[in-house]
C-alpha cells in the first residue's frame, strides 16, 4: 500500500459553546479504537475523506471549559478550493457539537443523585462522532457478535485492502475505504477478509451509498423519528445501530428508546443497584428521570465508568469483552 503525504495546510481558530469539555467531546475511552485517529491529552488527530479528497485534520485544545477555544489544522494532498474550506470547518462544527447549547442539562441536573459526581469530573462534555455516517455504519458492523478484538482484526483487514495510508504532522494514519470501493469488489472477495456475514451487509451498505439512497446532510435536518425510520430502511440496520446513530452521529440527546440486551444487566447496576431489573423498567426510569437529556446523562455515566478505568491503567479491551466484569466493579 503506497503512502499519501498530506503536506497541505490551512487552520482555524474555533470557540464552541460553553460548556466544552475538550478532551471528553473528542475522545471517549469506551469506543472502538480504530487506526484513522489518535487522541493525546489536549490534541487528537483524525483522517477523513471529504468531498473528492482525503483529510488529515489535527484539533489542539487552547481553552478552558468555561472558556473554549481550539485550535485547528486541516492538511491535504493539494491546494483546496475556499469552498471546501468553508465546508470542512461546517463539518467540524457539526460533528463535534461545537455550537449546541447544554446549559441547561448541567442546571437542571446538578443536584441529581446519580449524575452529581459525573457531571463535576465531565463537565462540558458534548457528542461526537469523527466518522462520516457510512463509516460509523462501518464500525457498527464489526462490532456486531465480536469482542474488540475481532473487530479490530477485520476492521484493519479492510483498511488494507480498500483505505489508504496517509502522513500528515509526522504521523500515519490510515483513512477509510469510499462506498465505490466495496461496490466495485464481489461478496466473495469482502467474505475473503475474514468478515463473514457481514460481507453482503457491506456491499449492501455501500450499493446503497453510492446510489445516495441515503444522505447524511438531509438526516441532520430530520426530527428523530423520522430519522430513525430512514436508517432503518438501510440493509443490515437495526434498533440498536438506528439508535446509536440517532445520539452520535445526529445528536439527538434523547435518543435512548431501546434497552440495549447487552447492556441491560450494567444498566441494572448502574441505576437500580440491583442485577437484573427489566428493559421496560429501566427505559421508563431513564425516560421519567432525564426526559429529552436521557441519552447525554447515560452518556455521562458510561463514559465516566470508562475514564476511571481509564486513569487506573485497567486494559480497556479487556474490560469492554467481558460484560460480567463491569457489572462486577460497579457493584
Amino acid at each position: 500500500m503506497n503512502m499519501i503525504n498530506l503536506n497541505i495546510s490551512f487552520s482555524i481558530t474555533l470557540r464552541p459553546t460553553a460548556p466544552y469539555n475538550f478532551d471528553a467531546t473528542v475522545y471517549n475511552p469506551s469506543h472502538f479504537p480504530t487506526p484513522d485517529s489518535k487522541w493525546e491529552k489536549g490534541s487528537f488527530w483524525h483522517t477523513f475523506s471529504f468531498e473528492s479528497s482525503i483529510i488529515g485534520m489535527k484539533m489542539e485544545n487552547d481553552g478552558n471549559i468555561e472558556r473554549p477555544k481550539m485550535n485547528v489544522i486541516f492538511y491535504s494532498r493539494s491546494s483546496l478550493p475556499e469552498n471546501i474550506k468553508d465546508k470542512l470547518v461546517k463539518e467540524v462544527i457539526w460533528r463535534y457539537d461545537l455550537k449546541s447549547d447544554i446549559s441547561e442539562f448541567y442546571r437542571k441536573f446538578q443536584s441529581d443523585e446519580l449524575l452529581e459526581p459525573t457531571l463535576y469530573n465531565l463537565r462540558g462534555m458534548k457528542v461526537s462522532c469523527e466518522y462520516s455516517l457510512y463509516e460509523f455504519l462501518m464500525i457498527m458492523i464489526v462490532l456486531q457478535n465480536a469482542t474488540v478484538k475481532r473487530s479490530t482484526q477485520m476492521i484493519q483487514a479492510l483498511l488494507n485492502i480498500y483505505g489508504t495510508k496517509v502522513m500528515f504532522d509526522d504521523r500515519e494514519f490510515y483513512a477509510f475505504w469510499k462506498p465505490k470501493e466495496l461496490v466495485l469488489a464481489s461478496e466473495e472477495e469482502i467474505r475473503n477478509l475474514k468478515v463473514g456475514y457481514r460481507a453482503k451487509i457491506f456491499k449492501k451498505l455501500a450499493e446503497a451509498f453510492a446510489k445516495e439512497e441515503i444522505n447524511e446532510q438531509y438526516l441532520r435536518s430530520l426530527d428523530k423519528e423520522t430519522a430513525r425510520r430512514e436508517i432503518l430502511k438501510l440493509y443490515g440496520i437495526g434498533p440498536i445501530s438506528a439508535q446509536n446513530v440517532l445520539f452520535e452521529v445526529l445528536h439527538h440527546y434523547d435518543a435512548f428508546d431501546v434497552v440495549p440486551r447487552f447492556e441491560q444487566k450494567i444498566y441494572s447496576k448502574l441505576l437500580f443497584g440491583k442485577d437484573f431489573v427489566p428493559s421496560e423498567e429501566i427505559l421508563r426510569f431513564v425516560v421519567k428521570k432525564w426526559g429529552k437529556w436521557r441519552m447525554l446523562a447515560l452518556h455521562h455515566l458510561w463514559e465516566d465508568l470508562f475514564w476511571k478505568l481509564k486513569t487506573k491503567n485497567v486494559e480497556i479491551e479487556k474490560f469492554i469483552n467481558n460484560k460480567e466484569e463491569i457489572v462486577w466493579r460497579i457493584k
